[in-house]
């Protein structure tokens, strides 16, 4: 099971590093890292982790709203969703 989540944990970082490219690609492949953290987690600190879990699932929850928001926003303003094409200079 603890072998399962570390595979998860690093083709979340695999697809993270390679779809960089899309900002969509890049939310998701956060959100699935997240998702497999709560899991790695929960499994190793089943006893203490009731309240906490609570705690980190909203702000999960928070942070993929969020992302959404500026995905929305940056798509309106330049057109898609490439990060190459936003100017951060």
């Amino acid at each position: 099971m603890v072998y399962m989540l570390m595979l998860g944990i690093l083709t979340g970082c695999f697809i993270l590093c390679s779809k960089h490219k899309h900002f969509l690609l890049t939310l998701l492949s956060i959100e699935f890292l997240v998702l497999f953290f709560f899991f790695f987690i929960y499994i190793f600190f089943t006893l203490s982790f009731k309240y906490m879990s609570l705690i980190y699932i909203t702000f999960s929850a928070c942070e993929g709203a969020l992302g959404l928001s500026l995905l929305v926003s940056s798509s309106r303003v330049y057109g898609s969703d490439y990060i190459s094409s936003f100017n951060l200079s």
